[in-house]
């Protein structure tokens, strides 16, 4: 089997308690991703082309609706922006990104529930 497909990475915030929650429980189920820091690295065009549909939720339910980057661009400025835009906007600023995610091979899980990382990795 292709290492590829075995290998788990996630893009995180270090100071984002819902990531550390979800490190955590992958740390206790065995399982060591390769992690990185959303912020400084976040996911380009083209792996948001990819990710966006594996992911199986639209890239509005990509954005951090709680977050300081996108409360200061505003509901409105994104209610009324493209999808198109919004993953540019995506690719841009670490920030807007709901997190973490998770990307296994094919697979890709936006935010932290545990359920549902329990039937990745089960």
């Amino acid at each position: 089997m292709a290492k590829a497909k075995d290998s788990v990475t996630v893009l995180a915030y270090a100071k984002c308690s819902t990531c550390i929650n979800a490190l955590k429980w992958l740390k206790s189920h065995g399982i060591e991703p390769q992690v990185r820091p959303i912020v400084d690295e976040p996911p380009t065009s083209a792996e948001l082309a990819k990710w966006i549909p594996a992911s199986g939720i639209g890239v509005r339910k990509w954005l951090n609706t709680s977050g300081q980057s996108y409360r200061a661009l505003g509901k409105t400025k994104f209610d009324a922006a493209s999808d198109a835009e919004i993953a540019r906007w995506l690719t841009e600023d670490g920030k807007l990104v709901k997190r973490p995610v998770l990307v296994k091979g094919s697979q890709v899980l936006v935010g932290f529930r545990e359920e549902a990382y329990a039937e990745l990795f089960g």
